[in-house]
């Protein structure tokens, strides 16, 4: 049993991990990967399984709750002078974004040189401004955090209808930065807002577990309702793009992974998935090569495999691979893979390396 102390606080004075928080950053980190891996996979064998259905199953809520988790901490952080805000919420995401670009961009050129692919080259002249890849989340979130503190003198209700108006306008652009600030504020603006009322969730639900599984069975159901119902009405495949009912989807979602987090720490099992939660940058930053080579290797060895299944083995690759590749990296010339080196930080002072693991208000 995990002390109820560790969910039972949204202040300052709350320890640098929370357990709830890390099993809800891991479930999410584990779905971010499955998603990728799983269309991706499909794609490329030209046919689906059922992890297809449990990556639609999740859409409504898996990024939404990636950034409701990211707000809840912005009030013990909110109140720091610009230069230190800046260091620890901006530049150390710029870091690491920076850095993956040219990683990725590395293993990728030699491909598209090869096949005249001008593409990749475009993405990567763009990466300034067009997220690279994967790598659009930890893009978007210095901007979320800066505004964040920017607009920190605004009535919380007046940012957040704002929010909800952008998020339901459905803004579709091109450009995802735009876009995806637009479909995302909204999240963020509610786990900074209501954090509060999100760590009482995660009481109650420990005080009342069998109530919590009644309301996540119902949740599952109507989640599940909505996701595979089609809308031809308003042109799109699911009734859980629906403006409004996308929403409501993705707050409530959030809150059923924080109901499903809340338990398992409670309880103590899994705790394998409260590490991949301590490591979610981590794994975010590394899963796109593992994921890439197990993807080949389905493929060739496979090609008439089960696509369910075999999605299921390259995702737990793709989610293992880069935790291994941290651990190995630690105290070696290349722990600034995950690692933010001295010379990359505004305040220059000698400090312990930030790793991009080490801050508990990053997803």
């Amino acid at each position: 049993m995990q002390p109820a102390s560790r969910t039972a606080h949204a202040d300052p004075s709350l320890p640098a991990r929370i357990d709830f928080v890390d099993y809800a950053k891991g479930l999410c980190i584990v779905m971010v990967v499955m998603m990728h891996t799983t269309l991706g996979l499909g794609e490329a064998l030209g046919r689906e399984g059922f992890m297809h259905t449990a990556v639609a199953f999740a859409r409504p809520f898996r990024m939404p709750d990636f950034f409701l988790i990211s707000g809840l901490f912005l009030s013990r952080a909110v109140d720091r002078p610009w230069r230190a805000y800046l260091d620890s919420k901006a530049l150390h995401f710029a870091y690491f974004y920076a850095l993956w670009v040219l990683i990725q961009f590395a293993f990728k050129a030699p491909a598209a040189l090869s096949t005249g692919d001008a593409a990749t080259l475009r993405e990567f002249m763009l990466a300034p401004v067009e997220p690279f890849g994967t790598l659009w989340f930890i893009y978007l979130l210095p901007v979320f955090f800066v505004l964040g503190k920017a607009l920190r003198g605004v009535h919380p209700l007046v940012v957040w209808l704002a929010a909800a108006l952008l998020e339901t306008a459905g803004v579709h652009t091109g450009w995802t930065v735009i876009d995806e600030f637009a479909g995302r504020w909204v999240y963020f603006v509610t786990g900074a807002a209501a954090a509060p009322a999100v760590f009482a969730l995660a009481r109650a639900v420990v005080a009342h577990r069998l109530v919590a599984l009644a309301a996540l069975a119902a949740w599952a159901s109507l989640n599940a309702s909505a996701v595979f119902t089609p809308a031809p009405a308003i042109g799109e495949a699911s009734l859980a793009k629906a403006p409004g009912l996308r929403l409501a989807l993705g707050l409530v979602g959030a809150g059923a992974v924080v109901t499903v987090s809340a338990l398992l720490a409670n309880s103590g099992q899994w705790r394998w998935l409260r590490t991949l939660g301590e490591r979610s940058i981590v794994i975010y930053l590394a899963f796109f090569l593992p994921m890439a080579v197990g993807r080949a290797v389905a493929v060739r060895l496979f090609p008439e495999g089960d696509a369910g299944w075999l999605a299921l083995g390259v995702s737990a690759f793709a989610v293992a691979a880069p935790v291994a590749l941290d651990l190995l990296t630690r105290g070696t010339r290349f722990g600034f893979l995950f690692a933010r080196p001295a010379w990359a930080r505004l305040d220059r002072e000698p400090q312990p390396r930030v790793r991009a693991q080490g801050d508990p208000t990053a997803a």
